[in-house]
């Protein structure tokens, strides 16, 4: 497995967590369940460790596709400013998320407040989490990228094109 497929298998794992971790820490604030918002603390927590795997095979991801016919250095650029960005902030929900899971164990006054505010920041991680999404999809994805107005004869013309 070369550096492109190490990412591929690892980098939709920090996008995933925090989207299960929001609807399981609704779950708990709704039920008002301990365990169930430690459950959700601990999927954000597995989101910021699965975040360093996909940081840290990104760089090899790059060295195999910048060679790639057709790949733009400008598609890598943003989506490396944006997975930098994701990454930071699923550090820091990942931070308080351990903060949250200490509090609830240990039964603090605050618990309720530091997961009210995960659940917010998640939100905020996952509009970040889309952005980085969507940046690595249009490395190699030109169907996904904005302005790509290239009618379906034409596409259909140059998939011909390639098999001949």
């Amino acid at each position: 497995m070369n550096g492109a497929h190490w990412h591929l298998v690892v980098n939709h794992l920090p996008i995933i967590f925090p989207i299960v971790g929001v609807i399981v820490m609704i779950t708990g604030l709704v039920s008002k369940s301990e365990a169930v918002k430690r459950t959700a603390f601990m999927i954000f927590i597995l989101g910021a460790l699965a975040a360093i795997a996909a940081m840290n095979t990104g760089e090899g991801a790059e060295e195999v596709v910048e060679n790639i016919n057709g790949v733009s250095e400008n598609f890598i650029e943003s989506h490396e400013e944006a997975a930098e960005t994701f990454a930071i902030l699923s550090y820091i929900l990942g931070g308080i998320s351990l903060l949250g899971l200490w509090a609830s164990f240990k039964q603090k006054s605050f618990s309720s407040i530091i997961s009210i505010a995960t659940l917010i920041f998640a939100f905020v991680v996952l509009f970040f989490a889309k952005q980085t999404g969507t940046t690595g999809g249009e490395i190699r994805h030109t169907e996904i990228r904005s302005g790509n107005n290239i009618p379906a004869s034409e596409n259909n013309n140059a998939e011909k094109d390639e098999d001949d």
